[in-house]
């Protein structure tokens, strides 16, 4: 889906070509509707969620060969990067960073998401191939299969590389996944130190459950540098569970907003979402008692949903749609209310053709 906004169209507030970096796993989606017996002859559930095993990995090509396909540029971080740049509608707002084989695969993933208006400037590696999700629909049921292959790869000595790391001084806000801890925790630490050296911005995402239990250092390394953090109620209860301050959302929100900061003068934000539950914010700096607000989830049908798994993503990248122009936390909020909303009504984390209506 490319981009290609009226010329007339008042460019937004403070946007500005690169002014978001983002850096994470990429994945190339592969998506086709398929019958049971495919399911079957791969031993998957319906509607489920698993790393590829050797027994998975010929399935990627057979979609391709026997299945009428859609290819989408994913990988969480990714698919947050991609909802913003739509929400800006500024061809290269945004940058994204990863590791990809040189494969056809690759290829692909790299034109879906140029199509998309993002600035990729992707690692490749020619020893890996390109990290694939098989997405497996079978009328509302999607059964996902993802092989992290290349995605696991990222080196820090591309960041560092003189052309990459002018993309990273040049952006004025950065986001990292969680999932890209098990990859280069250096990397985060080395983006997060320049962004607390300069007072701009580090927004990072839980992830998943498993992170904050396996990947306490790395994560706990990072925190210090984190003035946003988003997590779902799963993944902050067992947060707190794994820090000792218990599962109650309100006390972890707290106590995360009272860690050390390396930028002291910026408070730190921590954003709960839960699915149709309202999403809490709590905003503080470490000395201070931090305030909590709580913003109810746009209003839907059960039948108008059509796909759950990319609202996370999708809240993500309409919240930094607004923080880039320099809108209040109260309208970042309602910005990711609207775009997870708008997904969870399409396949996969994708969006219109039109600009976003969001007002």
């Amino acid at each position: 889906m490319s981009i290609s906004p009226d010329p007339k169209r008042k460019i937004l507030d403070n946007v500005r070509e690169g002014i978001l970096y983002g850096m994470g796993n990429p994945l190339l989606d592969i998506s086709a509707e398929v019958d049971e017996a495919l399911l079957a002859k791969y031993e998957l559930k319906a509607d489920n969620a698993t790393l590829a095993e050797d027994k998975h990995k010929p399935i990627y090509d057979e979609l391709v060969k026997n299945y009428k396909v859609d290819y989408i540029a994913g990988g969480a971080t990714q698919n947050s990067i991609r909802v913003a740049q739509w929400m800006l509608q500024l061809r290269h707002a945004t940058t994204y960073v990863g590791c990809i084989g040189k494969d056809a695969f690759g290829e692909q993933l790299a034109t879906k998401a140029s199509a998309d208006g993002v600035n990729v400037n992707y690692l490749v590696d020619e020893k890996v191939e390109t990290g694939t999700c098989a997405v497996l629909i079978t009328g509302k049921n999607r059964s996902m299969v993802a092989n992290l292959a290349a995605a696991n790869h990222y080196k820090k000595d591309h960041l560092v590389q003189k052309e990459v790391w002018e993309l990273v001084t040049k952006a004025g806000y950065y986001y990292i996944g969680g999932f890209f801890l098990t990859v280069s925790p250096d990397s985060v630490i080395e983006v997060g130190k320049h962004a607390a050296e300069t007072n701009k911005p580090f927004t990072f995402n839980l992830s998943a459950p498993f992170i904050c239990q396996f990947f306490k250092d790395p994560l706990m390394s990072a925190m210090p540098y984190i003035d946003i953090l988003f997590g779902n109620e799963t993944e902050m209860a067992q947060f707190g569970k794994e820090q000792g301050y218990g599962e109650k959302l309100e006390e972890v929100g707290k106590k995360i907003v009272a860690l050390p900061k390396e930028n002291k003068d910026r408070p730190r934000i921590v954003i709960i979402t839960q699915g149709s539950e309202p999403t809490l914010v709590f905003q503080g700096k470490p000395d201070q008692e931090p305030s909590m607000e709580s913003f109810p989830v746009v209003p839907i049908k059960p039948e108008e949903i059509m796909d759950t798994n990319g609202a996370g993503d999708a809240f993500v990248g309409g919240f930094l749609s607004q923080l880039v122009q320099e809108k209040p936390v109260e309208e970042c909020v309602r910005c990711g209310l609207y775009t997870a909303n708008l997904i969870i009504q399409r396949s996969g984390c994708t969006f219109p053709d039109t600009e976003p209506t969001f007002i």
